[in-house]
């Protein structure tokens, strides 16, 4: 399939009624992870321009992300389960509660003594 109707056929999808877009990212790893957790939820899921990195130099980075799409009626409960996974406030410094150590905003796990943010 040619990347030209790749393209289309996600631009049908995106307009598809009865489903929403409930997560994006530009890590793959973290949107599977999104996708797991719904799945598990037994919420079926659509992925949305899972193929289409090959376009990322003629098209927006945005454009290539990886999606998460769900129907309209699991839409609110997907987002409520992947709430966890965006409102973690990495804006400021913290620090270690084990050994007092000033950590930056983007460290999830101390980088003294590799013990986790928590």
């Amino acid at each position: 399939m040619s990347l030209l109707l790749t393209f289309a056929y996600c631009l049908v999808l995106s307009y598809h009624s009865g489903m929403k877009l409930v997560y994006t990212n530009e890590d793959r790893f973290l949107v599977f992870n999104a996708r797991n957790i719904l799945e598990h939820d037994n919420i079926d899921v659509t992925l949305k321009n899972e193929f289409i990195g090959a376009a990322a130099g003629d098209l927006s980075p945005f454009d290539t992300w990886l999606e998460i799409w769900v129907e309209d009626e699991f839409f609110n409960k997907a987002k409520r389960l992947l709430l966890p996974l965006t409102e973690t406030d990495n804006s400021t410094e913290w620090t270690c509660p084990v050994c007092g150590e000033a950590n930056g905003a983007s460290f999830e796990i101390c980088w003294n003594c590799q013990k986790d943010r928590s």
